[in-house]
């Protein structure tokens, strides 16, 4: 009895834990269905700032379309949950709130998350150290305003980051136990009291749980603050923290030229710069610059909307207050699109609110004829709509970036000025064919080939699902007939486009094409220059920002240290080379490099020229074994010839008993005659052609009084030694003229046959010294032939 007593108390303690898992499972896939909950005001079809009346209606159609028992579709039960979880958020002020400021959609959320989770706010949560701490000891620095705040890496990386591009965030990285960081939940708190009602988010980030995104945003100690702008983060470098000190560092950090000075000569010329695709926002205040709310906002809308600051102290903008009526002690508002006489909202008061500004600037943040630049553009101006009762039209004119589309797109503006329209049911935009060709071929039916001045309806029913449909007999700028006024044709495209929306606003009516389109082209995008460029202002701003004191003057030092030793390495190698420079000039050094010691000679080749005043040096008082060698040139040939013999004997510049020169035989022809007759026949007379002499190369030893020859066309020259006396000796038997050949070898001998491959050929000048170095390797070894003469002729003095 016992053990049945005992079974089933234990089948009714398992039953009892199976029923509990259930309904735990239960509650945690509806708060799981609540938490993936999207945007409720997309899924409302409503903006973010609709009031409470707007948000009922709109849930009330909603749920009569998509209620399960009136609509057939598949997921009609699945809209209908997310719709009325959307309306419940939205009704409720606290949860919207919460949401617009922090994304939460689950108020809950705080009481089912795993250990150390922070991915949603918890500003309602109860807390332990709040308990402990608070309550128990009542401090009134409390850590749990960092708890409630508290977000992980995954949600800075998917919400933080994104909603940066409009709106600042800032973030405080702690850990439970810094008695710094408790120190600082006072100013802390001062700051989200100061500075969140002007459109700054804030968060708090557990370093010891976060430790990956601690690295990743360059976080090296707590408590620490972080501005996160634009996807970028910029840490807090300043050792104290209060709120005059944030807001210049948040100033210093948005956008350059975010806000443009306007003045007097100015105005004109920022209120018609519309052409930008943005409207024209100028702030007047009575002070030196715009406080940081204006900033913000301007920040927030700065794709839509270009901001202009006006100083109403100053003495350069009385024409602007004169003209716009502007009160010179309240901050001022205005707002214009295409007109830059009226403007279309205004607001002035001394402290002018964020909401007020957000509210004004959103329903104005579109010019008169906007054109659809990019799919951010399509989606403000032609949102899509799922909802057919609250269908939203588009008219938009197709035409191209030209000024000769000037006319059409100015009449299409008009006619949306003057229409009774709602801008929450039709709107009015124009398109750049030659840059949206891929949306405007999708909507090839109904139109003839050429589409450009066409307008166009769409209804957008989803975000890439598009109906349309072309207004006939009108074509803006080129229907227009002979003798017709441009009013007339104005009025004649106002009529048919008026009636063509009449007549699809009615619920009844449906467009007659349907489209697949792409995403728009972001005419705006940054090309790869603007991104690098972007990329460095980036990079040095980080730089500047995270580079501390001691790490600047530690950087400046080592670049010092650098810059020195170039210095000096410079200077040390323009020493040398003037030391070598030096070295050289006094003979000390050779030529290639190598020092030499002081007194020793330095072997060198000059070349002298064979004049009277010189020739007793180079040839009569010539010591013992010492010898001159001569080249034989004249003025036309001497620029050619010198370098060649230069180079020949270079080799023999050490010898110190040679010397060498060069003769120019318009000077010394008579005496060079004189030493061939000398060296021949005392008894013969010689006629010498100056030219044939040319090239000549004479070695002379004046302690012994002979000479050696070399000529391209002597016998020495291609024979060897006996053939050579052989030639001397028949030279010297024969009694006709040396110049026909007799010395200079023009005929070799009476044996024609054994001769015939020695007669003469064409010699070029540049060629007369190709076989001087063989020559002077013979001359040294003393194979060549000696001329005695038995004195040296004089040598003529002119």
């Amino acid at each position: 009895m016992k053990k049945m007593h005992n079974g089933a108390a234990a089948g009714l303690r398992h039953f009892i834990t199976l029923g509990i898992a259930l309904l735990v499972i239960l509650f945690i896939s509806s708060c799981a269905a609540t938490a993936n909950l999207g945007d409720p005001y997309k899924i409302l079809g409503v903006n973010r700032h609709a009031t409470t009346p707007e948000i009922r209606r709109a849930y009330k159609q909603l749920a009569k379309e998509w209620h399960p028992d009136k609509s057939s579709d598949p997921g009609a039960e699945q809209k209908f949950v997310e719709i009325k979880q959307a309306y419940e958020l939205l009704s409720d002020a606290d949860r919207r709130r919460v949401y617009d400021q922090h994304g939460i959609t689950n108020e809950d959320s705080h009481m089912f998350r795993q250990q150390h989770d922070y991915s949603h706010y918890g500003r309602f949560a109860p807390d332990p150290f709040e308990e402990f701490f608070g309550q128990r000891f009542h401090f009134d620095q409390d850590i749990s305003l960092y708890h409630k705040l508290s977000v992980t890496t995954k949600y800075f990386e998917q919400t933080i980051v994104p909603k940066s591009a409009t709106v600042p965030h800032i973030l405080m990285f702690y850990n439970d136990w810094c008695f710094r960081c408790i120190r600082a939940v006072g100013v802390f708190k001062k700051m989200i009291d100061a500075l969140e009602p002007l459109g700054i988010t804030f968060a708090t980030i557990n370093a010891a749980h976060e430790q990956m995104l601690l690295r990743k945003v360059g976080v090296d100690e707590v408590p620490n603050l972080v501005l996160v702008l634009n996807g970028h983060s910029y840490i807090y470098r300043e050792s104290a923290y209060s709120v005059q000190k944030i807001v210049e560092f948040i100033r210093k950090k948005v956008p350059y030229k975010l806000v443009q000075n306007i003045k007097d000569d100015t105005i004109d010329g920022f209120l018609n710069g519309w052409m930008d695709n943005r409207v024209r926002a100028v702030v007047m205040e009575p002070r030196q610059q715009p406080r940081l709310r204006y900033l913000i906002t301007a920040f927030a809308f700065r794709h839509r909307v270009a901001f202009g600051f006006v100083q109403l102290s100053s003495k350069d903008t009385k024409g602007i207050q004169e003209r716009y009526k502007v009160h010179p002690s309240l901050d001022t508002l205005l707002i214009f699109n295409e007109d830059s006489v009226r403007p279309v909202a205004s607001v002035s008061m001394s402290d002018i609110p964020t909401q007020t500004l957000n509210n004004i600037i959103s329903a104005n943040q579109y010019l008169a004829l906007p054109r659809l630049s990019s799919q951010e553009m399509l989606e403000g101006v032609c949102p899509a709509e799922w909802n057919r009762p609250r269908k939203r039209l588009c008219v938009i004119l197709v035409t191209e970036n030209t000024d000769a589309h000037n006319y059409a797109r100015n009449a299409l503006r008009q006619i949306a000025l003057q229409s009774g329209y709602s801008s929450e049911r039709v709107r009015f935009a124009y398109i750049f064919q030659d840059k949206q060709t891929d949306f405007v071929n999708a909507m090839s039916k109904g139109s003839s080939d050429d589409t450009l001045l066409r307008l166009v309806i769409i209804w957008r029913r989803d975000t890439s699902h598009i109906k349309y449909e072309w207004v006939s007999g009108t074509r803006l700028g080129i229907e227009r007939k002979e003798n017709e006024s441009d009013e007339h044709t104005l009025n004649h495209t106002k009529q048919k486009l008026d009636d063509a929306i009449q007549r699809l606003l009615r619920a009844s009516e449906a467009l007659s094409y349907e489209a697949y389109v792409k995403d728009l082209l972001d005419e705006h995008a940054q090309g790869l220059l603007g991104k690098v460029m972007t990329r460095l202002l980036y990079f040095t701003e980080y730089m500047i920002d995270n580079i501390e004191q001691e790490h600047v003057l530690a950087t400046l030092s080592l670049l010092g240290t650098i810059a020195f030793m170039f210095a000096v390495g410079y200077v040390m190698v323009y020493l040398v080379r003037a030391e070598e420079e030096t070295l050289k000039a006094k003979g000390q050094l050779n030529s290639n490099g190598t020092s030499q010691k002081p007194g020793t000679y330095v072997p060198e080749l000059k070349l002298h020229e064979l004049r009277a005043e010189k020739y007793n040096g180079l040839v009569r008082l010539l010591k013992p074994g010492c010898r001159t060698i001569i080249l034989i040139t004249d003025l036309q040939t001497r620029p050619k010839l010198i370098p060649g013999f230069h180079k020949a004997v270079w080799p023999y510049r050490k010898s110190k008993t040679l010397m060498f020169g060069h003769m120019l035989i318009e000077k010394g022809l008579s005496w060079y005659s004189e030493l061939l007759r000398l060296s021949l026949s005392e008894s013969r007379d010689l006629r010498i052609n100056p030219r044939n002499c040319v090239g000549t190369v004479i070695a002379l030893n004046g302690h012994r009084k002979y000479f050696c020859m070399y000529h391209a066309k002597h016998p020495e020259t291609n024979r060897g030694a006996k053939r050579m006396l052989k030639m001397t000796r028949q030279l010297v038997r024969r009694n006709d003229d040396p110049e026909a050949g007799a010395f200079l070898g023009m005929e070799s001998g009476s044996d024609e046959s054994e001769n015939s491959e020695y007669e003469p050929k064409i010699l070029l000048e540049e060629n007369l010294l190709d076989n001087l170095s063989n020559w002077l390797d013979r001359l040294f070894e003393g194979t060549t032939h000696r001329y005695y003469v038995n004195y040296w002729p004089d040598f003529p003095t002119k």
